[in-house]
């Protein structure tokens, strides 16, 4: 497909060269002429629980745009531990170092709900973005914004309790995979809290008495956004205010 024919394409009916469809935010949001430069290298992939996007310190290769799901970005110390210390979802994508000119990252970037997506070569970004101004923008405001995550969550992990962070995370999460059902577990969730199942079991607990949540084995069900939006910290509304500046929620 050329130029020509892509712009009378409207941006929400977008596919990659295979006909797979476009629901990533940030694909969606560049200008139809950039957008063409990239269609070709974009890889439809499946996205499943727990899959490792990037580990620590190594060079990243990949970008990946999520159509569905959600990525955690976790930082793990030398005993082994870890925590999340922030979340992409179809608003974004991963190695957003590559747009800013780094080759590395800290974190470790993993599937926390599966999902799907597309995958680009960093090589063929770095390629592109030189001809591509208005897209090269555009991610580096979502580095700055993904930047500004990653600080709000760790001042939330060290200043407010449990259930303030674990609501949160599951307006986060919700917010990302657009459904009040949530397949995740308390072991899972406490290792990406980086704490331990009593302590968001506890929390949880209290949560569905209280009429926020449901808890059945492997999911967590949303029954009362408002509450859970109440009995979260301000942590929420400042990072959904960065999300709203970027304009792509």
């Amino acid at each position: 497909m050329n130029g020509k024919n892509l712009r009378a394409v409207p941006r929400e009916q977008r596919t990659n060269t295979e006909g797979k469809q476009i629901t990533n935010k940030v694909l969606l949001a560049a200008p139809d002429n950039e957008f063409d430069l990239l269609r070709a290298d974009l890889t439809y992939v499946d996205l499943p629980s727990h899959l490792s996007l990037h580990e620590p310190a190594q060079d990243i290769e990949f970008l990946y745009f999520p159509n569905r799901g959600m990525v955690s970005q976790v930082v793990v110390t030398k005993d082994g531990r870890t925590v999340e210390v922030g979340v992409v979802g179809k608003e974004g994508y991963t190695g957003s170092g590559l747009a800013t000119g780094l080759s590395r990252s800290s974190v470790r970037e993993i599937i926390q709900i599966a999902g799907d997506g597309f995958r680009m070569m960093g090589n063929a970004l770095e390629r592109i973005l030189r001809s591509a101004p208005q897209l090269r923008t555009l991610m580096n405001r979502h580095t700055g914004i993904q930047g500004m995550q990653v600080a709000q969550t760790a001042a939330c992990n060290r200043l407010h309790d449990i259930q303030q962070r674990l609501s949160r995370w599951l307006l986060m999460t919700q917010d990302r995979v657009g459904s009040g059902t949530l397949p995740i577990t308390h072991d899972f969730i406490a290792t990406m809290m980086g704490t331990d199942r009593t302590t968001v079991s506890l929390a949880a607990s209290i949560m569905q008495k209280n009429g926020i949540i449901e808890y059945v084995r492997g999911a967590v069900k949303i029954v009362n956004r408002r509450k859970l939006e109440k009995s979260s910290c301000e942590c929420y509304g400042v990072i959904q205010q960065f999300e709203d500046e970027l304009g792509l929620r």
